[in-house]
């Protein structure tokens, strides 16, 4: 029985994959033990959305080899998909898998020499979400579901479309019974993800939305918690930001990326909405919402970004009542119509405005942490350290830190909060 280690970067999807090929080589005869072990073969999933995320894949090759030398490693994701070439000639690579081919990795793992070193095919020629099998996921609570892969958008700055290919769906049917089949194995929540999650069911026959997946789930209460991932601002209309202030099931939480607060600045970066359009969203949405945790994307530093244009996107950031900010150093990625901009801000620049937005997404969310001072909370249970402390995470997506819990894993707990930790709060069990 070969032992098979794998390894993931980046978003979502790839977690949701990467467990999705856990189990199918378990299911073919494959042993998968932790990456940190010695395996017989290595699989590193990768992402490639700034150079940092592709200098760590050839860091993870490097690491694989120094615990076995006689390994094979096998590297899939989007770093594999965009640069195969690339990929191929780094030392010790065995095999490139395209993100299509990962399907079908327990077959291409069996072949030990196949004909063909890469085997990554025309992402941009699919036209159909394939759902992956997924019976179990190693997080005993808490579920991703793929239902959406691929990006039409093509923002200028941005390398998914080219990793992922054009936006499809898994259908309407199979995606609900994807959040049935884990309600029925015990898991207490699901997180739906996707490339352009706000896309979903475009592309069916007939068309859909995610809205009427997210009503269909909330009508037959199909999980007790139901989670969204990203969603574009235009995305986000007045039928939904009603829809998630009356659900009972669907938890107060989005991620609605930004990326600037100025409006040359998305021009520029293809956005399709202005800094004004992005505030009257937040506003409106919390407004209905009150508790409701809003993350952001921001990127520090695109082409041609002046200290004016950076210093409306502190503005906006510290006026709007998000929760969280994902800061992103602009990464100049080649085949991207960003790359080619001229005015390219010089590295140190970038690196000190994205510094100044951590800083201020610190104070968000410890802001925002503290208004739960004193208030009640309900808690996902998920895990107990050694000196008795358990962590769970709230509805709206604070990690909430109980010490002494003796209650059981996996239920919802109400947590009487009485403190702002170093990553959320901190509480002791009411009732």
């Amino acid at each position: 029985m070969q032992r098979v280690a794998i390894s993931t970067l980046g978003c979502k999807i790839n977690q949701f994959e990467s467990a999705a090929m856990t189990e199918s080589l378990g299911r073919e005869g494959f042993r998968v033990v932790p990456f940190d072990e010695d395996a017989d073969i290595y699989v590193i999933n990768t992402c490639t959305v700034t150079a940092k995320t592709d200098a760590e894949s050839r860091r993870l090759i490097r690491r694989a080899l120094r615990r076995n030398p006689a390994a094979r490693v096998v590297v899939t994701g989007c770093y594999a998909q965009v640069a195969p070439d690339a990929v191929k000639d780094l030392p010790g690579v065995a095999l490139v898998v395209g993100n299509s081919e990962k399907r079908s990795i327990g077959e291409l793992l069996r072949d030990a020499a196949p004909a063909e070193k890469v085997m990554v095919s025309d992402i941009s020629r699919e036209r159909t979400a394939e759902g992956l099998r997924l019976e179990s996921f190693a997080e005993h609570t808490r579920a991703f579901l793929q239902v959406q892969n691929g990006c039409d958008a093509f923002c200028s700055y941005c390398i998914v479309p080219y990793a992922r290919g054009r936006s499809r769906s898994v259908s309407f049917s199979e995606a609900l019974a994807g959040i049935r089949n884990f309600a029925a194995q015990g898991f207490r929540e699901v997180v739906l993800t996707g490339i352009h999650l706000g896309a979903y069911g475009l592309d069916l026959a007939p068309p859909t939305n995610l809205l009427a997946l997210l009503e269909a789930s909330e009508a037959e209460k199909a999980v007790p918690r139901l989670r969204v991932g990203s969603v574009e601002p235009n995305e986000l209309t007045d039928a939904l930001v009603d829809f998630l202030a009356r659900s009972e099931t669907v938890c107060p939480h989005l991620h609605i990326p930004l990326q600037s607060g100025d409006d040359r600045v998305l021009e520029r970066m293809g956005r399709r909405y202005t800094a004004a359009f992005f505030r009257e969203r937040v506003e409106r949405l919390v407004a209905v919402v009150p508790d409701i945790f809003i993350g952001c994307d921001v990127i520090a530093g695109f082409p041609g970004e002046t200290d004016e244009e950076f210093q409306n996107t502190v503005r906006l950031i510290e006026e709007l009542p998000v929760a969280s900010l994902h800061v992103f150093p602009y990464s100049r990625r080649e085949g991207t119509a960003a790359a080619r901009m001229e005015g390219q801000v010089d590295g140190k620049v970038i690196r000190g405005r994205a510094e100044i937005l951590r800083e201020v997404g610190e104070r968000k969310r410890r802001s925002f942490c503290e208004r739960f001072v004193g208030r009640e909370l309900a808690v996902l249970m998920q895990n107990r350290g050694r000196d008795g402390e358990a962590v769970g995470l709230s509805r709206n997506y604070l990690p909430v830190r109980v010490p002494g819990y003796a209650g059981e894993m996996n239920a919802e707990a109400t947590v009487m909060v009485t403190e702002v930790t170093p990553d959320g709060v901190g509480g002791i069990i009411r009732g």
